[in-house]
């Protein structure tokens, strides 16, 4: 996992409240072994309909993506994380995510951005109004910026993940950490314990 620290650039606009994992990544992209190529797969029976946000020219290339309320629900699959990095996506902005997706996403580098409704909907609006838009994550500080329309504003991120981001650890590079007290520890254990 990269280290993340801030992200900034444009954004899209998925203005639906409730989006589960199933329509961020439908279970027929599930046979993958590997994390790579999710992303043509991201809203994929949403995108047959062209005049669905990801199809339009005018959001290409964006970073961050604005949801609406309650993002993320439905089941636990991990893939649904996997889908939005790989499409090139490094936050993912909402009023209220899924606890579990939540915290899939900063196992895997993805920076869930928690704001208040009236935020949530004040750069839906911005951004569908101007694709051009800049918006800025902040890790290190917690904030969100978006400097044109005067926004400024704190979101949740506890001390462990904001290191985890800011580190780039996932949950093997949390253990290595340790690797020296865990040899420590082998070395010393009772011989009754060991194998």
């Amino acid at each position: 996992m990269d280290p993340v620290r801030i992200v900034s650039g444009t954004a899209v606009p998925l203005d639906r409240s409730d989006v589960d994992t199933d329509q961020i990544i439908p279970a027929e992209w599930l046979k993958r072994v590997e994390r790579t190529g999710f992303g043509q797969g991201l809203f994929a029976s949403w995108r047959d309909d062209r005049s669905f946000v990801l199809n339009d020219e005018r959001f290409v290339g964006a970073r961050i993506l604005v949801g609406g309320p309650n993002f993320g629900t439905g089941s636990s699959r991990e893939h649904a994380v996997w889908a939005i990095l790989d499409y090139g996506f490094q936050a993912v902005i909402s009023p209220r995510f899924a606890d579990i997706f939540r915290n899939n996403c900063t196992k895997n580098g993805l920076v869930p951005v928690t704001v208040s409704a009236e935020v949530g909907r004040r750069l839906l609006d911005a951004v569908e109004a101007d694709p051009t838009l800049e918006i800025t994550v902040d890790v290190d500080r917690r904030t969100v910026e978006a400097p044109a329309i005067d926004l400024e504003v704190e979101f949740p991120l506890d001390d462990a993940t904001r290191e985890r981001f800011l580190e780039g650890l996932d949950d093997i590079g949390i253990t290595l950490r340790s690797a020296d007290a865990i040899d420590d520890y082998e070395q010393h254990r009772r011989p009754a314990w060991q194998i």
